[in-house]
């Protein structure tokens, strides 16, 4: 298969990770959009036979990571469009979704950075905690930690710590 048609399988996970990464929907198409960008740049830097969706992973968080540090730097903003959404609704279709996912998605969003990224990768991507710890180079004891600490928050959010 040839590394394009790769990418485009790849899609809908990396846009989930991406998702879960940013805590939102427009800014996760444009961290998805980067690192789409930024492995057709560096495609030669792709290894045949390894894991593409590992090296994506990657790539995104660095990027997530890189585009973190430079809000902080710029101070926090918020786009017009996100009160007018807020204000008008995105009409009754979008609030029933909202309403089935919200508080997965609302104590998702609650997690530290740290944390919803190895809860992203392991327990919705699927990946070995290895895995995971190679794609956030991170050692497996953190890996580990931090899992441990991000479901027990989970459940805390969600109303199940006792």
């Amino acid at each position: 298969m040839r590394f394009e048609e790769e990418l485009v399988e790849l899609l809908p996970r990396l846009r989930r990770f991406a998702r879960g990464l940013a805590r939102d929907a427009s800014d996760a198409d444009d961290l998805c959009q980067a690192a789409i960008e930024r492995a057709l740049k560096s495609r030669d830097q792709w290894q045949q036979g390894t894991r593409l969706d590992s090296w994506m992973y990657r790539i995104t968080r660095n990027l997530w990571i890189d585009e973190r540090r430079a809000a902080g730097r710029r101070g926090v903003h918020s786009p017009i469009d996100d009160a007018v959404t807020q204000v008008a609704g995105d009409g009754a279709a979008e609030v029933e979704a909202g309403a089935l996912r919200g508080d997965v998605g609302g104590a998702m969003a609650r997690l530290p950075d740290e944390q919803r990224e190895i809860v992203m990768l392991i327990l919705v991507e699927g990946y070995a905690y290895r895995e995971a710890a190679e794609i956030l180079d991170v050692p497996i004891g953190t890996v580990t930690s931090r899992l441990a600490r991000g479901r027990e928050t989970l459940m805390f959010y969600l109303g199940e710590a006792a």
